[in-house]
């Protein structure tokens, strides 16, 4: 197989790290919205992916955008020109949206596999229109990209020792991609699938890697989460923040802040920009003795099927032009002087900070069926070791209940991202296993090994055996292209087990 150049995915971890915590608002500074001229906001977010797979012409290493380039006779191949100009083309709709007195929005998730994929395939003027929308400062109030893992990896499955790896490695593409400074402004993060993980220790690991990464808030699917109670959130709570509270075995508790994504997945949400349209007919909520603006938050594929493809961008422009119309009116008294506006996540939240409102004001939620677990574990008695009765709950729940579950909770709960699928879960947990072995004990003694081809081929291998699509696309080829990335991983690792 011929030599590849590697994606920038590990080497300056300190220095990340130092860089996301830089404490302080970051749009704040820039932003033309006023909280008290607010009576309702919508927050759509664009979500870009495109795996990696081992399909070269000599079995490299390529995107799949590449693959279905190279293949336009296949499936829905002949699509690809298409995806790649939903990648660039809001760098062309923001500008003139703008230009024509708009005020719009728009938050924006690209796995690090795209990210990488655009730039082995050599698509500068995909990169350009990215490196825009990431760095011109006229384009800063209205663009908030949102972290996510690098390779499309589903958190409740990912062994809990790769979480930060996969948030990490986003954070190097990007940053190598776009500056420092862009990587500083990026708080808030998307799960991919939006799928969140309810086993107590796995969340509480996924919450302590995103705060240790920096991040501030995270988008979650409505029905993956719950009050402390047990109950469903109140219609009014899912246009507010709320407080994410993960709790381990062991009673140790992290919070992060929460925007709720409402209702299921449904390009069409997004596509044809009902939360524009919903968030008209909402007003405001009474939050900590403030009154605030209720906000409705959606994310969708941003290229995937004819209606993101097709309708979206008509869609969006007459969404923006809808509102600048209304803003218009009220301003020459038309309308009342609080308006429906486009924002940003992270923009709404400091804007909440900036109005007194504090992290502690939010409702406390946390994932799904936690309520019933914790009272299994609270019942149990005499208490046995903090793990054990975790363990012994769920399995308990788990013969008794059939609406229980610890797989987690995404936008696609009528698929599982598990079930029937031993044959990549099992050497995702194996090759895993082997890289921490090898290399847990090398980065300990050097932290600069992460610097080393050897420690990111190997990384980059397990990060790709990670990738949903390898799990979404049912067996056959796609699990196919698992086994060869496992082989080549396992390969790599056991080199550096030799040396």
């Amino acid at each position: 197989m011929a030599h590849q150049s590697l994606p920038p995915i590990a080497g300056n971890e300190a220095e990340i790290l130092a860089l996301v915590q830089k404490p302080g608002p970051v749009f704040l500074a820039n932003t033309n919205l006023k909280l008290e001229q607010i009576s309702s906001g919508f927050a759509c977010a664009l979500h870009m992916h495109q795996p990696t797979i081992p399909a070269g012409a000599h079995g490299e290493l390529i995107s799949h955008l590449q693959y279905m380039l190279d293949h336009p006779g296949e499936g829905d191949n002949h699509n690809a020109e298409a995806f790649a100009n939903c990648y660039r083309r809001l760098a062309e709709i923001l500008p003139q949206l703008i230009r024509d007195g708009c005020n719009p929005r728009i938050m924006l998730d690209y796995s690090g596999n795209l990210l990488w994929g655009i730039g082995q395939m050599g698509r500068q003027d995909i990169i350009d229109g990215l490196k825009s929308l990431a760095c011109d400062p006229s384009l800063q109030p209205h663009v908030e990209w949102l972290g996510t893992f690098w390779s499309h990896a589903v958190a409740p499955s990912t062994p809990i020792p790769d979480l930060k790896l996969q948030i990490l490695a986003w954070q190097h593409n990007f940053a190598a991609l776009f500056g420092n400074e862009a990587l500083q402004r990026v708080k808030g993060f998307s799960p991919p699938e939006m799928h969140l993980p309810n086993h107590p220790d796995t969340f509480y690991e996924f919450v302590k890697a995103l705060k240790e990464c920096g991040y501030q808030w995270l988008l979650v699917q409505e029905h993956s989460v719950e009050n402390l109670d047990g109950s469903c959130l109140s219609h009014g709570q899912k246009y507010l923040p709320n407080q994410l509270v993960a709790r381990n075995s062991s009673g140790e508790t992290i919070t992060i802040l929460a925007l709720i994504k409402t209702q299921g997945s449904d390009t069409k949400l997004v596509g044809q920009m009902q939360p524009c349209y919903e968030a008209i007919g909402l007003g405001r909520q009474a939050l900590a003795g403030v009154m605030v603006p209720s906000l409705v938050s959606q994310i969708a594929d941003g290229e995937n099927g004819g209606v993101m493809m097709n309708e979206f961008p008509s869609a969006y422009i007459q969404a923006n032009q809808t509102i600048a119309a209304r803003a218009k009116d009220g301003a020459s008294g038309g309308a009342s002087s609080q308006s429906t506006v486009a924002i940003n996540g992270s923009e709404y939240l400091e804007l909440l900070e900036q109005s007194g409102i504090k992290p502690t004001d939010y409702p406390m939620i946390q994932p799904v069926h936690q309520h019933k677990l914790w009272q299994k574990v609270g019942n149990q008695a005499p208490q046995p070791a903090p793990q054990q009765a975790t363990e012994a709950a769920i399995a308990e729940l788990q013969a008794t209940d059939h609406t229980f579950s610890m797989a987690g909770a995404s936008w696609t709960n009528n698929l599982s991202w598990v079930e029937g699928y031993a044959n990549v879960l099992e050497p995702m947990n194996q090759l895993s296993a082997e890289f921490h072995q090898v290399f847990d004990p090398l980065v300990a003694k050097d932290p600069a090994i992460t610097k080393s081809p050897q420690y990111q081929e190997a990384l980059l291998h397990l990060l790709l055996l990670e990738t949903s699509c390898f799990r979404y696309w049912g067996q056959g080829a796609w699990t196919d292209y698992a086994s060869e990335i496992h082989r080549r991983g396992s390969a790599l690792i056991g080199l550096a087990k030799q040396n």
